[in-house]
């Protein structure tokens, strides 16, 4: 059996005489519309998707729009260019900038709403330290809406011991959210950018694209090995009595 709610011609005069009852009307929402224009304007444009068209194809294309169609393209005009002006404004970084501690109130507790900030304490002269400015520079090129800074230890923190160096600091809002601190911190030398990008994702830092940790978590071998000490030496004490 047809059915009754196609829109056939043969429906339309079943319609007429009465015979079918009045097609139910569906509620158009905003979103139908949107896909109306935007399925009009793929048509225009030859098969091209909207949403990858530049603000210069949008206007282009403004002329071949009707009336009916011209308040949601405009809408969606408007949202694009929000959606451009955000990622400018989260994409304003892209390097590693030194800083001192006269500037630490400014650059990093008054970094913004929302703006996150690494900021590696290092020293000349200490191999693990070049390592991470190394790899920072890196990954502030590949998320410039991080804040990303350095900061000789001698120049922002008076009497910063050399055994926490290297160490990083994670900030958002002027609250630290995680601190790394010293080479146990960060596997020693054979620490890699992917790890290291990895690390910073977990705090939220960064959103990565690394779907696991590229190898297992740093653990504190020193800690360890005292622990195992000390549950050795217990077990000997026991064998005495």
């Amino acid at each position: 059996m047809q059915d009754p709610n196609l829109d056939t011609e043969w429906n339309d005069v079943l319609r007429a005489k009465g015979i079918l009852p009045p097609k139910e009307e569906k509620e158009i929402t905003e979103e139908d519309l949107i896909k109306m224009v935007e399925s009009t304007i793929e048509n225009k444009s030859k098969g091209r998707n909207m949403g990858e068209m530049s603000l210069d194809d949008l206007n282009e294309l403004e002329d071949n729009v009707d009336e009916e169609e011209e308040r949601i393209f405009e809408q969606y005009r408007r949202q694009r260019l929000a959606e451009m002006h955000a990622a400018q404004q989260r994409s304003k970084f892209g390097e590693v900038r030194e800083i001192s501690k006269s500037d630490w109130v400014t650059e990093v507790n008054k970094a913004g709403e929302g703006i996150w900030v690494v900021i590696h304490v290092y020293k000349e002269g200490i191999p693990l330290c070049k390592l991470l400015n190394q790899h920072l520079s890196n990954l502030a090129q590949k998320f410039p809406e991080t804040k990303f800074l350095r900061s000789v230890s001698s120049l922002c923190i008076p009497n910063y011991p050399d055994k926490n160096l290297p160490t990083i600091f994670v900030y958002k809002e002027g609250e630290m959210k995680k601190q790394f601190v010293g080479p146990l911190a960060f596997g020693g030398m054979n620490l890699k950018k992917d790890e290291l990008e990895w690390m910073l994702s977990q705090t939220g830092a960064i959103n990565t694209d690394l779907e696991e940790a590229p190898r297992p978590e740093v653990k504190d071998v020193m800690n360890i090995a005292i622990r195992d000490s000390a549950i050795n030496r217990g077990d000997d004490d026991d064998d005495d009595y």
